[in-house]
C-alpha cells in the first residue's frame, strides 16, 4: 500500500472511464494520501490486504460452478 500519486489517480480514473483532470486528480491524491500514511506501519500484515486480489476469482469461480449444474 503506497500513497498514491496523481498520476496514479489519474490512471485509475481513465481505466474507470470517470473523467478526472490534473486538478481533481490531484484533490483526490491528497485527500485519500494521509489515509495511506496511516496504515503504512501495519501495511501487508493484514488479511484483508489479500481480500480483494481473490474475490473475484472467488466470484467467478462460484458462478461458473453454478453455470455447469
Amino acid at each position: 500500500m503506497t500513497r498514491p500519486t496523481p498520476k496514479d489517480v489519474k490512471v485509475i480514473a481513465h481505466v474507470a472511464d470517470v473523467p478526472a483532470d490534473d486538478e481533481v486528480a490531484n484533490r483526490i491524491a491528497n485527500s485519500i494520501g494521509p489515509a495511506f500514511d496511516g496504515f503504512a506501519p501495519i501495511s501487508g500484515t493484514l488479511p484483508l490486504d489479500l481480500e480483494p486480489a481473490s474475490f473475484l476469482l472467488a466470484q467467478v469461480a462460484q458462478k461458473i460452478e453454478k453455470v455447469s449444474k
